[in-house]
């Protein structure tokens, strides 16, 4: 199979869909790999290390799309590429096409078969590439809560772990899931008074078998959310619906009851955030302050810190890919339920559930269609 990988577009984007790492186990198993020149170099991947992996460097993006019978990226396509999608073209990324109706319609119209990261689910119904990212921007939401805290950028001023005669501060997380443990393990390391909310009782045992009398658990409702809210320094909004809008947990009204300067980070953002007062924001102008709180909603957080994102990415997303090219989308979906979960565009039809109830559309079984 011919595979393709561009630069990312994206505001401040610096990851890359494949390492030479990825090349190399792709050539080794027959396929044909067209790099975008520069793809790799916001990660620290030259262009010399690509072509010794076996690639073969292409100078124009629209090439490589128009070359590629499969296409793997890290975030969604934007506008401007659009026009390069063609009939049959495998795209394999993250996509969020429960919060981007637009981006929707042209992967319909231009029968593109994407399989989303994000929705990819294994037997033990994990999300194993949806999962690393997480676990970075959980960790990365109590790094950015903790600058975004101080007063320079519009925080309350506040040292999230204190000193000895000073309060420390109180981190409330939305979701326990994976993004909310990354960001509950930050959070206690750096001695914050921590609060987790969950509404699956069997995963709040867990977290508080994992850290015991250094957090407090809740069950998430909307009247124990309102009540930690007011006493809040920093929230994390971790919450996840695979492939569906998120629910907006974080409510305007809870603004006036909380502090001046404290800080909220929407992980969310990209399903649509669970904010009612969010709104996507960039690397470049990542926050704004609403009723004295101070929202950071940056849609690509992980993009920060790209060499580290890239790997734990491409370690998960390899596997999957080899298993797509080397059978063809069709062949992989028959032999296998898992591919068929990430499956959320085919051929003009809409094969995502979550993302079908988010726009109204008509949904298909890809079984059906293969």
């Amino acid at each position: 199979m011919k595979i393709g990988c561009v630069k990312e577009i994206k505001n401040n984007e610096f990851r890359v869909g494949l390492t030479p790492d990825n090349v190399r186990a792709y050539v080794a198993a027959g396929h044909h790999v067209y790099i975008e020149k520069g793809a790799g170099v916001g990660s620290g991947f030259t262009d010399s290390e690509y072509v010794e992996a076996g690639a073969s460097l292409i100078e124009d993006a629209a090439d490589v799309w128009h070359m590629s019978e499969m296409m793997v990226k890290v975030k969604e396509p934007l506008e401007s590429e659009y026009p390069l999608f063609h009939d049959g073209l495998i795209l394999y990324t993250y996509l969020h096409l429960a919060a981007d109706r637009e981006q929707t319609d042209a992967l319909l119209a231009g029968k593109v078969k994407a399989v989303a990261y994000e929705t990819l689910q294994e037997t033990d119904r994990s999300l194993p590439l949806l999962a690393p990212m997480s676990q970075i921007a959980g960790r990365l939401s109590i790094q950015e809560g903790a600058k975004y805290l101080e007063k320079r950028f519009g925080g309350e001023g506040i040292l999230l772990a204190g000193v000895p005669g000073t309060p420390k501060a109180n981190v409330v997380i939305l979701g326990g899931g994976t993004v909310g443990m990354n960001a509950c393990k930050i959070a206690v390391g750096m001695g914050a008074n921590v609060t987790i909310l969950d509404v699956n009782l069997k995963r709040l045992e867990e977290l508080d078998n994992l850290f015991g009398a250094h957090i407090q658990t809740l069950v998430s409702n909307d009247s124990n959310v309102e009540r930690v809210l007011k006493d809040a320094d920093l929230v994390i909004g971790s919450v996840l619906i695979p492939g569906g809008s998120t629910p907006k947990l974080f409510k305007e009204k809870y603004l006036k009851e909380m502090k001046d300067g404290a800080v909220f980070v929407d992980v969310a953002i990209d399903q649509g955030g669970c904010g009612e007062t969010s709104r996507v924001t960039t690397h470049d102008d990542p926050v704004y302050i609403q009723d004295g709180v101070v929202h950071y909603c940056v849609g690509n957080m992980p993009g920060a810190v790209p060499r580290t994102s890239t790997i734990a990415l491409t370690n998960a997303t390899l596997r999957y890919g080899l298993r797509i090219a080397e059978a063809g989308l069709e062949a992989a979906c028959k032999a296998s339920d898992v591919i068929c979960s990430g499956v959320n565009c085919y051929d003009g039809k809409l094969t995502c559930k979550n993302v079908a109830l988010a726009h109204g559309y008509d949904y298909t079984d890809i079984k059906e269609l293969i």
